[in-house]
């Protein structure tokens, strides 16, 4: 044992150990301060986007672009600080990213689609929208999903591939919203008095809007109903508390008037054959 302790050369070890945690010291030391800086940096950008009145989400989208290209920058510059060639391990990444890209195409693909949604903004961000199958309130576009939160408070996270790849909703994208009911009488009641107290009950609410028009038609007969379409525009914060209103107050004031309001029925006839003498 002793004459293996004296065969090895202390004195490059020694030199081996410095030069190599020097250089660890120094990787750690720009990984650290890169990783800060980066973080400034994006933000930083963030923060003049949002000066600017940028949408909510393309900043917040760029913000993480700019994050992730300069820590890749970073990672490079500490493993040159240890003493790996970067340009080998350039390639080495590129013929690693191109299988992994491979193996990842759905990912990939979700971030294509993110790129699209905020370059196409089809939606932003708190607008209420229903896509891939789900209605809620846009929260945030990430670079490979989406958030909604739903009226019952549920998080749902959800890849972005599958938004851009099915039919997008967006109920907030305008102003104003059309509320279309269909409001059934019976047969034997008076149409004109129907249509009359339709009309005079939407006009009356006062988060109708007068442009465009309220609009009360005859729309179909029914098997057991006569069906008016009933549609006021409303402003689209108002949509859900004027529609409730109305159907209240309308079948108050058709009852009111004298009018039924009628439900799924059959009229069933027997008939009794005579019976042979």
């Amino acid at each position: 044992m002793d004459s293996f302790f004296s065969n090895i050369d202390w004195q490059y070890w020694h030199t081996m150990m410095q030069t190599w945690g020097v250089r660890i010291i120094l990787a750690i030391i720009i990984f650290v301060i890169g990783s800060w800086i980066s973080r400034r940096v994006s933000n930083m950008v963030v923060r003049l986007l949002k000066a600017r009145d940028l949408d909510g989400l393309l900043t917040s989208f760029i913000g993480n672009i700019v994050y992730m290209a300069l820590m890749a920058a970073v990672i490079i510059a500490a493993l040159d600080a240890i003493g790996v060639e970067t340009t080998s391990f350039l390639a080495v990444v590129g013929a690693a990213g191109l299988a992994i890209g491979l193996a990842l195409k759905d990912s990939l693909g979700n971030l294509a689609s993110g790129v699209m949604i905020v370059g196409l903004r089809p939606f932003t961000e708190g607008d209420f929208v229903e896509v891939a199958g789900t209605s809620g309130t846009v929260r945030q576009v990430r670079l490979f999903h989406t958030t909604l939160y739903t009226p019952d408070n549920r998080k749902i996270i959800i890849p972005n591939g599958q938004i851009t790849g099915g039919t997008i909703t967006n109920f907030t994208a305008m102003d104003t919203r059309r509320i279309d009911m269909m409001i059934g009488v019976g047969y034997d009641d008076d149409l004109k008095v129907a249509q009359e107290v339709m009309n005079r009950v939407i006009s009356a609410h006062e988060q109708v809007l007068s442009d465009p028009a309220p609009v009360v038609l005859l729309m179909e007969l029914a098997d057991s109903s006569v069906n008016f379409a009933v549609r006021p525009w409303v402003n689209k914060e108002d949509y859900w508390t004027v529609r409730a209103d109305l159907l209240e107050s309308l079948k108050f004031e058709l009852e009111k008037a004298g009018c039924s309001i009628p439900y799924p029925q059959q009229d069933v006839h027997m008939h009794y054959p005579e019976k042979a003498a």
